[in-house]
């Protein structure tokens, strides 16, 4: 799947469809340079899951935990580590192995941890600020 956005309060669009189409899975990594618009497709992502927490960026804690009807949701943000081992460290498996939702910002950090079933989302910046959204199916 392939959307095009022209602003990013169109993502709610694009998530409304990803939720449907992600059925059981529920890893979901997302690529794209710095202010690609990750975290505002994860907080797209967590609105449409029911999630009524306040969804930020996980930059300092790696991870954030969210409540949704659906069970937790979990929001990886490993742009400052420096080693796979460091991922390991804050308990990665546990939270994997959880069933919950993991959305994965900067998974290229982890790229030997990430699990089969998997959702990959590539978000690219076009010009006069568009998006490209690129939904690719499990590896």
């Amino acid at each position: 799947m392939i959307a095009h956005i022209n602003d990013l309060g169109d993502l709610h669009r694009v998530a409304e469809v990803l939720v449907k189409m992600a059925g059981e899975i529920k890893t979901i990594a997302f690529y794209g340079e710095m202010g690609a618009g990750k975290t505002t497709f994860i907080k797209a992502i967590c609105k449409e899951l029911g999630v009524t927490d306040t969804v930020s960026s996980p930059t300092f804690s790696i991870v954030n935990e969210y409540s949704s009807p659906n069970g937790s949701v979990y929001h990886f943000d490993f742009y400052r580590i420096k080693s796979q081992a460091e991922a390991l460290d804050i308990g990665y498996e546990d939270y994997i192995d959880s069933g919950q939702y993991c959305l994965i910002e900067w998974p290229e950090k982890i790229p030997d941890l990430l699990p089969n079933e998997l959702l990959t989302i590539k978000l690219e910046i076009g010009e006069m600020n568009q998006r490209t959204i690129t939904l690719y199916s499990p590896k």
